[in-house]
Order: structure tokens, then C-alpha cells, then sequence
């Protein structure tokens, strides 16, 4: 099974981890399979600088950062904020212990059966924590 992962970042080299998830500039969104891992594309966070007096939680906030995920299966940020539960009625969310997308690239890698499978569940999804070994 091929999946699609946007890992959240701000310069493309290192997972963001300042804020959630959707604080991030940009989603670099990579193409998982049998055979390895490839980059696709990078997508700007379309609500990044935008209305700052949404709270985190908002689900408004949640609703413009999954519209830039359009397409995608899974999510990797190294911290998720209070939307979580509705991300994942849309995607899988995975919380990386790693710092450089390459280190998340892997992980997710190395991971791929078990994230697909909850990328499954469907609206039953849970988050996973991926941690090197």
C-alpha cells in the first residue's frame, strides 16, 4: 500500500517542533511504499500567518491546515494540539521522537505496516508515538 505523509516544517531539514503541528510553514508531504520513500512536494500551510486570535482548538484552524493535507493519508509533527480528535477523522496523526525529517522519514519507514493500518481504522483512528529504537 502507497501512502502519502506530510511532515510538518519550517526549512524542509527538521520536523517543526515550536508549536502543534499546523503552526508549521510548510508540509512536506512524501511518498511511502514497499520500496522506500520518496519526496513529492512541499505545500505552504495556508494558515500560517493567518488570524491569530483563533485559539488553538479552534476547529476552524484545523479545518484550513487539513485543507493544504488534501490527498493526504498521514501526518507527522513531533507535537499535535488541541484538534487532534478532528485531524483524525481526516488523517493519521503520528507524533515523531526524532528532530531532522530524514530521522521521520525513516521512522515512518520502518513503522509503515502499523501507520497503514491505523491510517485504516478510519474514523476510529488513534494517534501513534514513533520513537527510534
Amino acid at each position: 500500500m502507497e501512502l502519502l505523509v506530510a511532515f510538518s516544517t519550517n526549512d524542509g531539514e527538521t520536523v517543526f517542533a515550536d508549536d502543534h503541528a499546523g503552526m508549521a510553514r510548510y508540509f512536506d508531504v512524501y511518498r511511502f511504499g514497499e520500496d522506500g520513500a520518496e519526496f513529492v512536494e512541499r505545500r505552504e500551510n495556508s494558515k500560517y500567518g493567518g488570524d491569530e486570535r483563533m485559539r488553538h482548538g479552534d476547529p476552524k484552524k484545523a479545518k484550513e491546515s487539513l485543507s493544504a493535507l488534501e490527498g493526504v493519508h498521514v501526518w507527522a509533527s513531533v507535537r499535535f494540539g488541541p484538534n487532534l480528535p478532528r485531524l483524525l477523522k481526516k488523517v493519521a496523526c503520528v507524533v515523531v521522537r526524532v528532530h531532522t525529517i530524514e530521522q521521520a522519514v525513516e521512522l515512518i519507514q520502518a513503522n509503515l505496516d502499523a501507520v497503514a493500518e491505523e491510517y485504516a481504522r478510519g474514523e476510529e483512528r488513534k494517534h501513534m508515538v514513533l520513537r527510534p529504537e
